[in-house]
């Protein structure tokens, strides 16, 4: 599997096969983290056996099951662009546990914050986690807005790297599936507009990595 059949096949999943992910699985996920944190200033964080974590009304009304794996997403708070940061890293590493044969799911509210096991230094908290593991179905695509309605060309008009860059765009996971964003063109590079919405930012890095990862070109946040 390739990124682009990744975002493809990609889809949130929220009931798990009750099993621990294996150990070369695991091992390729710290390898992604501990990338995806040296580049970032991230402390992103993966924490396997923990069912406290999804242990809660809120969980059980999310229809999570056998959630005892997730990703922790920490950061620095003094950081302007920590959303973004989470969003974009952590994206990255949903697609790489996809291609591994593993299902996840974003998660920002229906889990118990004070339950996470995660390790925070000073000025760090938890912004989201993402639920991941083997599960017990491959998920369900979720409803795009037409591509017209997210960016400023046509289709007929787009360059070959900016049409693949929007059919990844527009399948990535947003808050509520609201596609808060909109996209142009600036040369050989792309630039997006965030929407109004409580999880606006982090749901900015989500699509800005599927849109670079498929494109091969720069996706940059219009500020």
């Amino acid at each position: 599997m390739n990124i682009r059949e990744a975002i493809k096949n990609r889809h949130s999943v929220r009931q798990f096969k009750d099993m621990p992910i294996g150990e070369a699985e695991a091992e390729k996920l710290q390898a992604v983290i501990d990338e995806c944190n040296s580049e970032s200033g991230l402390n992103i964080q993966l924490i396997q056996n923990d069912p406290d974590c999804f242990s809660t009304f809120l969980a059980h009304y999310g229809k999570f099951k056998n959630a005892n794996n997730y990703i922790a997403l920490v950061g620095k708070s003094s950081l302007d662009d920590l959303e973004e940061l989470v969003g974009y890293y952590g994206e990255r590493i949903v697609l790489e546990a996809q291609m591994m044969g593993l299902n996840t799911c974003w998660v920002a509210g229906t889990y118990g914050k004070g339950k996470c096991k995660a390790d925070k230094q000073a000025g760090e908290k938890i912004v989201c986690v993402i639920a991941i593991g083997l599960g017990e179905n491959q998920g369900n695509p979720h409803r795009s807005k037409p591509l017209e309605k997210l960016c400023a060309l046509k289709k007929d008009d787009m360059p070959v790297w900016f049409k693949n860059g929007m059919l990844a765009a527009v399948l990535a996971p947003t808050a509520v599936n609201q596609q808060k964003f909109f996209i142009d063109i600036e040369g050989e590079n792309a630039v997006i507009t965030p929407g109004r919405s409580p999880m606006a930012k982090i749901d900015l890095g989500i699509v800005r990595y599927n849109f670079e990862a498929a494109s091969g070109h720069k996706c940059i946040t219009k500020k």
